[in-house]
């Protein structure tokens, strides 16, 4: 969704100018909404990274600046550039991964969420929006034109709406607990960064509604993320190194419903780059998603569940 420029120690990302289901950038005032929102809501996780939101201008003689006098045609988001090989994936990916890692990770995101506000919404409404999201899940996957496989699609759907139907209680209990914030988004390995401090970029600014979550559906997410990297061992690493510092751990039904959840959710989002007019490698996105979708039926394996 953002053009990303990298220039010496900076970083600049310009929105593109798209319409999709859950967002519209075709003006420039929603662009600069967008980037004005993405430097304030990223403070917190990743203070001194997001540095301000600019204009790009345009002069009497025609010429460009940023943060000019002239016309203001376009926004954009000016970074500090971070040393990529700090990054989680990256550091997965070269084995060089320590523990204590792990729980610098686990102490930045339990003292994020020890300090959001519970999300002010009903059970209905959430419980709603969780039906529209695995209503989109379902319509993506069971695309004929996509011809996924259905052995690898029935099971994990069943699950999810069986746990919909008859456990939802416990996501009632944890909205109840205020333990449904307002969380990361979108928390993967790539944006996370391990140095002298822990810092997470890329936080969801265009829809709070994609940032209300439980606490260990995002550690789940990012433990899915890291072991489809090769990351053995890390995602339950996360999640107790989570709990231990929450001081609450939620069952293991409903951790194994938000695993199910996040892979069938990568598993649609990586099809429907086939939609695309002139998809780039088209070959990559459908086993993208038969990958998640191996992993959505692992999880449910008797051997997963012990």
């Amino acid at each position: 969704m953002s053009l990303v420029f990298l220039a010496g120690e900076r970083v600049y990302k310009l929105k593109r100018p798209i319409e999709l289901d859950f967002l519209d950038f075709r003006s420039v005032s929603a662009r600069r909404r967008s980037c004005e929102a993405e430097f304030e809501i990223n403070q917190k996780l990743a203070p001194g990274v997001y540095l301000e939101a600019l204009p790009i201008t345009v002069g009497a003689h025609g010429l460009l600046a940023l943060g000019g006098k002239g016309e203001k045609i376009d926004w954009v988001v000016v970074m500090r550039r971070l040393d990529n090989s700090a990054a989680l994936d990256r550091l997965i990916k070269q084995h060089s991964l320590q523990a204590h890692d792990l729980g610098r990770v686990c102490e930045t995101l339990a003292q994020f969420y020890l300090t959001q506000s519970p999300v002010a919404v009903t059970g209905n409404r959430l419980k709603a929006l969780w039906q529209e999201k695995i209503g989109a899940i379902r319509k993506s996957l069971s695309d004929p034109r996509f011809a996924l496989p259905r052995n690898l699609i029935d099971h994990p759907l069943a699950a999810l709406d069986t746990f919909v139907a008859k456990k939802w209680a416990q996501v009632g209990t944890r909205l109840a607990n205020g333990w449904i914030v307002d969380g990361h988004g979108d928390l993967k390995p790539e944006h996370i960064y391990i140095g002298d401090e822990v810092l997470i970029i890329d936080r969801i600014e265009f829809d709070e509604r994609l940032r209300w979550c439980d606490p260990f559906d995002e550690i789940v997410f990012l433990g899915l993320e890291c072991e489809k990297l090769g990351g053995q061992g890390i995602a339950a690493a996360l999640i107790e190194g989570l709990a231990d510092r929450l001081g609450d751990r939620p069952s293991e039904t409903l951790l194994q419903f938000y695993r199910v959840y996040r892979a069938c959710m990568r598993a649609r989002l990586m099809i429907e780059h086939l939609r695309d007019e002139a998809p780039r490698t088209p070959e990559k996105w459908p086993r993208q998603a038969l990958a998640y979708l191996n992993l959505a039926n692992e999880a449910l394996a008797p051997s997963h569940q012990s």
